[in-house]
């Protein structure tokens, strides 16, 4: 395993990638540890998922593999309970592992395991707080960096910074983003967690909201129902997965990227219902090739 010069020993929980469907990571936080110089004594890896998902390279697992360190991908993070516990280390860091971990091993490690999620908490618990950010229009969003419990994101909080959220932003950009952020900030925390002069403070229950586990259907658009500039936020959100669809024509269109147009320019402007257009500007096409939406109007709606 690596040798880190910083006497703490940490165990890292999960994959990093924070939006669903996201094809790849550059392991910032896992990465970060390393460089710092703490002893990454192993890294434990979810193994549910689908088939497509299991299939994806694991680039914690590479990371770790590098640098000497055991890699665990148990169905339950209790069934290598022995096994993480004869590593002695002084924390886990959790980042994307995607499943809720035991109090019991939670307060087995001396500075319990700390969390990083991708939103200002108490808002956005939940498994899609990037998506959901995105797709409700916020202008900030953020990283929490807290003491993770085993209810679901509701662990004090050692420390926040806001992330102001551009107009343009999709959550595959949004993600590596805050991740680089992330990474920075808790390697300039961790010293304090660790020295006792950072106490995590209770989040206000009284201000929690929630977001919920995308689904395919989720990523329908529809022009009865919904505004263009829901629509167009929807293809930013769910750029990675799901994946914003749409029935024009009797073609059915995955989204890529889309303008929102106060008149239709083309065939591919859909008129939804504040007035405005849904103009698809790159999509994937039923053949399955990426194309322009000018290229898919020549091939596929011109005659």
């Amino acid at each position: 395993m690596n040798s880190g010069t910083n006497p703490r020993r940490i165990i890292f929980f999960g994959n990093e990638r924070l939006v669903s469907g996201l094809s790849h990571t550059d392991t910032p936080v896992l990465q970060s540890l390393i460089d710092s110089g703490y002893e990454v004594c192993a890294v434990v890896v979810n193994d549910a998922g689908t088939k497509s998902r299991k299939a994806k390279v694991l680039e914690v697992a590479e990371l770790a593999q590098a640098n000497n360190i055991p890699v665990h991908m148990p169905h339950k993070p209790m069934d290598i309970y022995d096994e993480l516990m004869n590593y002695h280390a002084d924390a886990g860091v959790l980042v994307a592992y995607g499943r809720i971990v035991p109090q019991a091993l939670i307060d087995a490690f001396p500075f319990g395991i700390i969390n990083i999620h991708p939103s200002l908490l108490p808002n956005y618990r939940g498994p899609s707080p990037i998506e959901s950010a995105i797709a409700n229009g916020d202008t900030s969003t953020g990283i929490s960096i807290m003491a993770l419990s085993a209810k679901m994101d509701a662990g004090p909080v050692y420390h926040q910074v806001e992330f102001n959220l551009p107009a343009y932003e999709t959550a595959p950009h949004l993600s590596q983003k805050l991740a680089g952020l992330a990474a920075t900030e808790l390697i300039a925390t961790l010293p304090a967690i660790f020295d006792g002069t950072l106490q995590p403070v209770p989040q206000d229950e009284t201000k929690v909201t929630y977001c919920q586990l995308i689904s395919k259907d989720d990523a329908r658009l529809s022009p009865d129902s919904q505004t263009a500039e829901q629509a167009e936020r929807l293809v930013r959100a769910y750029k990675a997965f799901p994946r914003a669809r749409l029935n024009v024509e009797g073609y059915e269109l995955i989204l890529l990227n889309c303008h929102v147009g106060d008149h239709a320019s083309s065939s591919l402007c859909i008129a939804f219902t504040d007035g405005k257009f849904l103009c698809i500007d790159e999509l994937i096409a039923p053949s399955g090739k990426t194309m322009s939406g000018d290229a898919f109007i020549k091939g596929y709606l011109t005659s």
